[in-house]
C-alpha cells in the first residue's frame, strides 16, 4: 500500500457565501480562515494551499461583544515622520467596513508566501450584491 500524497493540480476550488448580518467578527473570521486554509476538506495537507474560495456579504452588519465596539482601535503608519493614525472600530465600520474583516482573517492565515497567496481568495463586499454569480456560490447557513 501507498500513501495518498495530494498535489495542487488535483483540487477543484468551491465558492462559498458567508453572510456577516449580525455575526460576531471573531466568529466569522475563523470560519472563514478555515476555509480559505481548506481545513474543511478531506484532503487536507499542510504544505499545499488547497483552501476554498469565500465571499463574505453584508460586512457593514458585522458586531462585536461587549465593549469592544468602542475599544478596538486600529493603527496605520503612513511612513512619514509622525503619521501614526488611529481609528476605532465603529468608525472604521462606517467607513470601511471591508477592511475589518479583511485584516481579521487574514490575521488568522500563515504569515508566509501560501498565507498571502489563501488571503486573495476572500472577497468582501458590502451589502447583498456580489459580483460572483457566474462561480455559482455555494450559500452556507450562519453558525
Amino acid at each position: 500500500m501507498s500513501t495518498f500524497v495530494p498535489t495542487a493540480q488535483g483540487f477543484e476550488r468551491k465558492w462559498y457565501v458567508l453572510d456577516a448580518n449580525g455575526q460576531t467578527l471573531g466568529r466569522l473570521a475563523t470560519r472563514a480562515a478555515r476555509m480559505l486554509a481548506g481545513k474543511n476538506n478531506p484532503k487536507y495537507t499542510p504544505y499545499i494551499d488547497t483552501g476554498d474560495h469565500v465571499i463574505v456579504i453584508n460586512a457593514e452588519k458585522v458586531k462585536m461583544t461587549g465593549l469592544k465596539a468602542d475599544k478596538k482601535i486600529y493603527h496605520h503608519y503612513t511612513g512619514f515622520p509622525g503619521g501614526l493614525r488611529s481609528e476605532t472600530f465603529t468608525k472604521r465600520r462606517d467607513r470601511r467596513p471591508e477592511q475589518i474583516i479583511e485584516l481579521a482573517v487574514k490575521g488568522m492565515l500563515p504569515k508566509n508566501k501560501m498565507g498571502r497567496q489563501m488571503g486573495t481568495k476572500l472577497k468582501v463586499y458590502r451589502g447583498e450584491q456580489h459580483p460572483h454569480q457566474a462561480q455559482t456560490p455555494e450559500v452556507l447557513a450562519q453558525q
